[in-house]
């Protein structure tokens, strides 16, 4: 498809979310406008140079022929700005009415670490992407920032139940995607990606290389498998149980991490130099286009402490909403002083610039997984026990805080 026609599809994408918000919000509250935002990104789900799926309304209407319309659908799961397209349009469906062009949870490639009751979406895909391509963008911009949200929710108790409700029956809804879309519904969705992808490439020449391909989309669909597994049937409601959450995600992440790392070894050292350096190049060029399609629009992300000062702890709102006691304030010390820590680990495990291998940014893969999931714990521990000092309407004021803050 040329570069024109796929243009036009971003356009449309961003017409039908913006001028239709409202029509959105008519079938049923925050989950109408859930279910519309879903039909209508997966509907274009491999929408590939656009930079962002909303700029305040500024957008002109465009038409799209149906036949561009189901070639590019096909792309979706391996185009990174697809992903984060759908991802975008997902995550702010019902948040604060659907009345915001982005949130401040925000990544710095303009997609999301939460969506509704969801962290990661995509994960096994941002992991293959970086392994594989060396393309980062997507799999390190998790970090504090989504440690952050998960304390401080930004999803209001209907919001996130309207994620996770079982959707009508009828023409109308048939097409909606569920969370499991985001997760990853099928391992075989995977699977084939990497051949697809790598075999014209490789030119894969004999048969133990062709074997060896075989045994990796064998790997990576069973690893697709693990993290789905991780996929939550229903939305966590307080802060210590979305941080429950992540550390069961991040667990399936690093299990699946595991079982690919002997098949992506075994294939790339039975590469010649030739292949290598054609991997190389094309990786190389994938880098660049991915980098050109992030949103110039979202914020700044960093690494560790950078994310710490972009995100200060809300010590002001906390003490204004809990009015906390002489008894709780220790723990709530304890609390801020934790997730200070929590930053500091992911700051010391970031992108590093000598894996220029797959096997190697596997290697980067695992020591970034088992950092976030020391910063998680640590955080977890500190929360389960300011939690514990609470009321029930501190916790509810608590759990008030994320969802007032604007983009």
């Amino acid at each position: 498809m040329s570069k024109t026609r796929i243009g036009i599809a971003v356009l449309a994408l961003a017409t039908l979310l913006s001028s239709e918000a409202a029509a959105g919000l008519r079938l049923g509250g925050p989950l109408g406008v859930a279910r519309f935002a879903v039909g209508r990104v997966l509907s274009l789900g491999g929408l590939h140079h656009g930079r962002s799926y909303a700029r305040h309304g500024r957008i002109r209407t465009a038409a799209v022929r149906p036949p561009d319309v189901r070639n590019i659908v096909e792309s979706a799961r391996g185009n990174p700005a697809a992903r984060r397209q759908i991802v975008a349009a997902t995550a702010l469906a019902g948040w604060q009415g659907g009345r915001t062009a982005s949130g401040w949870w925000r990544h710095a490639d303009g997609g999301y670490g939460w969506v509704g009751p969801l962290f990661w979406p995509y994960a096994i895909h941002d992991m293959t992407d970086y392994a594989v391509w060396g393309d980062g963008i997507g799999f390190w911009d998790y970090g504090y920032r989504d440690l952050y949200a998960a304390i401080f929710a930004p999803y209001g108790r209907d919001e996130l139940v309207a994620f996770t409700e079982p959707r009508p029956f009828g023409r109308r809804h048939r097409k909606v995607a569920a969370l499991s879309e985001l997760c990853g519904r099928d391992g075989n969705d995977i699977a084939g990606l990497p051949a697809t992808q790598l075999q014209p490439i490789m030119q894969l020449s004999n048969e133990a290389q062709r074997t060896s391909m075989d045994d990796l989309a064998k790997a990576l669909a069973a690893s697709a498998q693990l993290i789905l597994a991780s996929c939550p049937a229903q939305p966590a409601l307080t802060a210590p149980a979305r941080l429950a959450v992540m550390q069961e995600r991040i667990e399936a992440m690093i299990k699946a991490r595991y079982v690919l790392q002997q098949p992506l070894e075994k294939f790339y050292d039975l590469l010649d130099d030739e292949q290598e350096a054609r991997l190389s190049v094309s990786a190389g060029d994938r880098r660049k286009m991915s980098a050109a399609n992030a949103s110039p629009e979202a914020p700044a992300q960093g690494c560790g402490m950078a994310q710490l000062a972009a995100l200060p702890w809300p010590a002001a709102e906390i003490e204004a909403r809990l009015h906390p006691n002489d008894a709780q304030r220790p723990a709530l010390n304890a609390l801020q002083n934790a997730a200070v820590q929590a930053a500091g680990i992911l700051g010391a495990h970031c992108q590093p610039e000598d894996a220029t291998t797959p096997p190697a940014r596997l290697d980067a893969v695992q020591g970034r997984l088992e950092a976030m999931l020391q910063a998680i714990g640590l955080v977890s521990a500190a929360l389960k026990d300011f939690y514990a000092t609470l009321t029930d309407e501190q916790k509810a004021q608590f759990e008030a805080i994320g969802q007032k803050r604007t983009a």
